[in-house]
């Protein structure tokens, strides 16, 4: 029955921990899809400069060289780009696809639908750039997000798995 007890008491801790440190990944996920969006965009500027390729081509080469989430949301643009214009596609993708950005984020991302395909290539070239200036500085606060609440989420599950076995003793 001791071991049983014990055994049980372990599992609470351990599970309250991974669930501690499942919160505070959200952070760094956050901070690297962030990055990820940047080098997207970055990439996608380029291409549409020097290349003159269609646009739902160049989404899915960016999100073959991406992947993860940030990689689904231009695929599922460059897919929805066969019934829907550019813009409303790229809104779709960033209401769809599951990520850790937040509505700050996707707000901003979504200021880049207006003129996607709907103007000349500068006209887009430069609405990227603002995109990319806004992302810079919700890096920055992602960063110091991550650094203020990943060490606090990860703690706070251990102690709370440790004040509940507490209390079962």
């Amino acid at each position: 029955m001791l071991a049983f007890k014990i055994f049980l008491l372990t599992l609470i801790i351990v599970a309250s921990s991974y669930i501690g440190i499942l919160f505070s990944k959200k952070y760094a996920n956050r901070e690297k899809e962030i990055k990820q969006m940047k080098t997207g965009l970055n990439m996608f500027a380029t291409k549409i400069k020097y290349t003159y390729e269609p646009i739902p081509s160049l989404f899915m080469e960016i999100s073959n060289k991406i992947g993860g989430n940030i990689g689904n949301m231009f695929s599922l643009a460059a897919t929805r780009m066969k019934e829907d214009t550019a813009g409303e596609a790229w809104e779709k993708a960033l209401d769809e696809v599951d990520n850790n950005l937040t509505k700050e984020d996707i707000t901003i991302l979504k200021n880049l639908s207006k003129l996607l395909g709907e103007t000349d290539i500068e006209g887009q070239i430069s609405q990227i750039e603002v995109v990319n200036e806004f992302l810079t500085s919700q890096l920055k606060n992602a960063n110091e997000e991550r650094r203020k609440n990943e060490k606090m989420y990860r703690t706070l599950g251990i102690v709370t798995g440790l004040t509940i076995a507490i209390i079962l003793i």
